[in-house]
């Protein structure tokens, strides 16, 4: 049975599959003011993957994601390149899932937006100023932090220790450092909205249960986004709603995808170590890039360095040649073959139920890959002795493992002139010809390929 680690309770807890409906799964979307770099990609390719392992086990699940498209952010850059807010926060929105797209990101099935949800952000204002948590100041509307006793639950903050130096929202008609907005009087120039306290726009807390309660009700099954996020985000969602509501827990399950440091640092403009997607997309795949993030555990810190993109790349290379490998035990002519003794039907099923164990406790997806490589390493010498239908069985099995996790392999196109100097080499071989054979293969490789010798003939593979 599916056990995931849970933020609040700090243990692993079971998630049952629904006897009736839907699984509920809201995770926080971009606040999109910039291009998508590698710390997004991080959250929303784990738990892209996460969906695709529950629907490949039945588990029917809707996958909800706000984007925030109004905040202090998306103003001030909008400012500095003189558009309008929202003209820049669509234009970055059609950025983001344009880049979701290239990542093989797909399993979302409903995006918000915060804009289209002020109705319902302002009736849980309404809500928390008749249940007493809401007051009015000459620039907003707060939540007041001291009247939900839990505050500080999820990411176990002291917050004694944090008040003095807190300066989020500073405003000196608010009661304590630490209450945060819930509506913000708008400033000059500024999108706004008519509300009861003033024309403003929400605070940021506020649209995410906003839009969750909409699709979700006022409790849901998991919630999920980076760790950065628990503190101030999380915690105050929680005391929004469960004020609101009434009802404990909000969220039955948090889950929570670890820090992303390059090479042992914060990720920054100012250390200049930023790093969008696009960027990594110039140097490498977007299949390099989910198996650099799914090689380390989703609650772990990810360091990113060119080392372990190389090791991503290396391990997607082995896998590659090893299907490869596979196919041409398939196409070959060999009539001849004889029947193997493997027991691939046995192997089959063990290694299927490994992959399945390893998801199952808390999606760890680094001991799920470790059985993929693990069938390359045991079969690896074995391979030329597979009949046909043994290598068929292989293929899938390996195809459907990484289709779970959502890494795509680019198909391998090999040119008309690719294979014509193949067959010409493997004529030069025939003759004994190495020098000239030798040179045709340096050839080939400056054209992006490698040639490998084997029992059934030339195998050509990509150079990544």
């Amino acid at each position: 049975m599916l056990q995931v680690f849970d933020s609040l309770t700090n243990k692993k807890q079971f998630l049952e599959k629904p006897k009736r409906g839907f699984l509920k799964l809201f995770v926080c979307g971009p606040t999109v003011y910039d291009y998508p770099h590698i710390g997004h990609a991080r959250t929303y390719i784990v738990f892209d993957a996460f969906v695709r392992f529950l629907r490949s086990q039945k588990i029917k699940i809707i996958y909800l994601q706000n984007i925030t498209d109004i905040d202090d952010k998306i103003i001030k850059r909008a400012k500095k390149t003189h558009k309008s807010p929202l003209e820049l926060a669509r234009f970055f929105e059609a950025e983001y899932k344009k880049t979701m797209k290239k990542l093989n990101i797909n399993s979302v099935d409903i995006y918000a937006r915060a804009t289209e949800h002020i109705k319902e952000i302002q009736s849980q204002i309404s809500i928390l100023f008749k249940k007493g948590f809401a007051y009015q100041t000459d620039r907003g509307v707060y939540f007041e932090v001291k009247k939900f006793k839990p505050y500080g639950g999820l990411s176990r903050q002291n917050l004694d220790e944090l008040r003095p130096g807190w300066r989020i929202e500073p405003d000196p008609e608010k009661k304590d450092p630490l209450d945060f907005a819930l509506w913000k009087k708008a400033n000059p120039g500024e999108p706004k909205w008519p509300s009861p306290w003033s024309w403003g726009r929400p605070g940021w807390h506020i649209e995410d249960t906003a839009i969750a309660e909409k699709f979700f009700g006022p409790q849901y099954d998991v919630h999920g986004g980076g760790v950065d996020l628990k503190f101030p985000h999380h915690e105050s969602e929680i005391a929004q709603m469960e004020a609101i509501s009434g009802k404990k827990p909000f969220v039955r399950i948090w889950m929570h995808a670890g820090f992303l440091l390059i090479e042992d640092k914060k990720m920054s403009k100012s250390l200049k170590n930023f790093i969008t997607v696009s960027d990594f997309l110039k140097k490498y795949s977007p299949a390099i890039l989910r198996m650099l993030i799914l090689s380390v555990h989703y609650r772990s810190p990810l360091n990113y360095t060119d080392e372990l993109a190389l090791q991503a790349k290396s391990s997607l290379q082995n896998i590659e040649e090893f299907l490869e490998k596979l196919r041409l035990v398939i196409s070959s002519k060999n009539k001849k073959q004889k029947s193997s003794s493997f027991k691939i039907d046995q192997l089959i099923k063990v290694l299927d139920t490994n992959f399945t164990k390893a998801l199952e406790d808390d999606f760890n997806t680094p001991k799920a890959l470790s059985v993929i490589f693990n069938i390359i390493s045991s079969w690896q010498n074995q391979v030329w002795q597979f009949n046909k239908e043994q290598a068929k069985k292989i293929i899938k099995l390996i195809k459907n493992k990484l289709n779970i996790l959502g890494i795509e392999l680019p198909a391998l196109k090999i040119s008309k002139k690719i294979k014509n100097l193949a067959k010409k080499r493997g004529l030069l071989r025939k003759n004994k010809q190495f020098i000239q054979a030798d040179l045709l293969r340096k050839k080939i490789e400056r054209l992006g390929y490698r040639i490998e010798d084997t029992p059934l003939g030339s195998l050509i593979l990509r150079n990544y």
